[in-house]
């Protein structure tokens, strides 16, 4: 069984996202879907919370794509989180020439930690290439729309939670 790693802290997650897991699931038997727990990023959404949300947003993309799609909370070393979920492939979406060359960085320290995990990165779909979770965060913030960002069931958090 062939499975794939998709780490990220999700706060919250996106369409983008949504792109990237969808895509993903077409090569990998298996997707978990690691919800990093990063206290130093102070995330506006609770770890369950996010957990939650993202079980939601990806049911239906499991019953579609006939890939089983699990959500794993990690707050230790990535290569530990892919060998504590059996996972082969390590799923890395790429938005930006910053992204890789951040992301180049952690491959060659993974490999350096354990040479059978492979890293696959794919590029996030031309709509979706402006999308940061950091900047919706911001835009709900300031009571803009980012309906074009998220799914309606985000959209609808992020404006309970700046009210």
């Amino acid at each position: 069984m062939r499975v794939g790693l998709y780490p990220g802290t999700f706060d919250p997650i996106t369409l983008g996202h949504l792109d990237i897991i969808r895509r993903a699931a077409s090569l990998v038997d298996k997707l978990v879907i690691g919800v990093a727990i990063n206290r130093d990023k102070g995330p506006l959404f609770s770890l369950e919370e996010r957990v939650a949300l993202i079980e939601e947003e990806c049911a239906s993309l499991s019953r579609e794509t006939g890939v089983q799609i699990v959500v794993h909370p990690f707050e230790n070393l990535l290569i530990d989180c892919a060998r504590d979920v059996g996972a082969g492939i390590i799923v890395r979406g790429l938005r930006a020439v910053a992204d890789f060359e951040y992301e180049y960085q952690m491959v060659g320290m993974n490999r350096q930690l354990d040479s059978e995990v492979e890293t696959v990165f794919m590029m996030a779909d031309a709509q979706h290439q402006a999308i940061a979770s950091k900047l919706v965060k911001e835009i709900a913030r300031l009571h803009g729309d980012v309906s074009k960002f998220v799914t309606p069931r985000v959209n609808s958090e992020l404006i309970a939670r700046f009210k």
